[in-house]
């Protein structure tokens, strides 16, 4: 009983340690990496792709099967607001912030609306 006690911090350390190398090292892999990368090379142009495709699926995910408060909305809100956000986007010229909080200010202020 003594051991369990005195050890309870164990996994959390585990877990830190674990998380941070599994998120660090690629970070790090990437900065050396990059610098003798060209941006239109191959594997770079590749790497983009996939990084994109990863953040559309996500946004696709949040968006049709959404969880917690999120599942809440109708689903035609939170189109809509997808569709203000990308739109603000580009009238930005391509300010990322900007298609952002529309999006948001868009997606909170109808729920509002609604309850």
């Amino acid at each position: 009983m003594l051991a369990t006690t005195q050890n309870w911090w164990w996994p959390y350390v585990m877990i830190a340690v674990a998380g941070w190398i599994a998120t660090d090292m690629w970070r790090w892999i990437g900065v050396f990496a990059s610098g003798k990368m060209s941006e239109t090379s191959q594997i770079f142009i590749w790497v983009r792709a996939v990084a994109t495709a990863l953040i559309a699926g996500i946004i696709a995910r949040l968006i049709l099967f959404p969880s917690g408060e999120l599942a809440e909305t109708p689903m035609w809100l939170r189109i809509l607001a997808a569709a203000w956000g990308a739109f603000s986007y580009k009238v930005a010229r391509e300010h990322l912030m900007v298609g952002i909080v529309s999006a948001e200010v868009v997606l909170i202020s109808g729920w509002f609306i609604l309850l």
